[in-house]
């Protein structure tokens, strides 16, 4: 049985911790800037090990990539150094640049490691980019007549967390998509940026630390995380 782990948590003192890190089942890729006891933190709530990475130089990772067990997506902003070093760190993935205007990748892309739900202005040759990086299905939809598909949900293989500005026939496109019944939720006391406040993976969540009980046990549902 998989151990869950769920948390509040500020990362350098922002309740936003989904900017400053992004979550596969196997690693929590961190801007360089976090603390050792804020990879602790992640990597024993998330179950995976922490890779300190930067992208264009910057440390707000959660914003500018998205990955998952079979490839790495990037912004364009990211350097050739920084593309070379993430090849030769993780061998196991395609590391992939997307050549797009829409280049705040983690705020555009939701992805697990069946299918990515995708901002909806990317073209098609972007959506063919971004399935052939992360090897999944690709569906570009809205999601609460938001494009920021990244900011506003949280996709992992165990289950979809949409912003409760969602409609109906998007709840429902997107549960046929993925294969769950989604949880329509807020986080950090209202905030729609449920993707900006939550770093989760199949084994745990750590959650902004403005988020309500009910917020947090909300989002542990659409996750079926399970707390013992």
């Amino acid at each position: 049985m998989i151990a869950m782990r769920a948390v509040k948590y500020l990362l350098r003192g922002s309740d936003c911790i989904g900017v400053f890190a992004s979550s596969t089942d196997g690693h929590v890729f961190v801007g360089n800037g976090l603390t050792e006891h804020d990879r602790s933190v992640l990597s024993d709530s998330l179950g995976a090990k922490c890779a300190p990475v930067s992208i264009g130089g910057s440390n707000l990772v959660g914003i500018f990539m998205r990955a998952n067990s079979k490839g790495m997506l990037l912004s364009n902003l990211a350097t050739e150094s920084e593309v070379s070093y993430l090849r030769k760190e993780f061998p196991e993935l395609r590391v992939q640049v997307l050549d797009s205007p829409l280049n705040a990748i983690g705020n555009n892309v939701i992805a697990n490691d069946r299918v990515a739900v995708v901002n909806a202005e990317y073209s098609a040759k972007e959506a063919a980019a971004i399935h052939d990086a992360l090897d999944v299905e690709v569906i570009r939809h809205t999601v609460g007549d938001f494009n920021t598909v990244g900011a506003n949900n949280i996709l992992t293989n165990r289950g979809l967390v949409m912003n409760n500005h969602c409609t109906e026939k998007e709840k429902e496109d997107l549960d046929a998509a993925t294969g769950f019944d989604s949880v329509v939720s807020t986080a950090n006391t209202g905030s729609v940026g449920i993707g900006i406040s939550v770093v989760a993976n199949s084994s745990g969540a750590v959650i902004g630390g403005s988020t309500t009980g009910y917020e947090f046990a909300k989002i542990l549902e659409g996750l079926n995380i399970n707390v013992r």
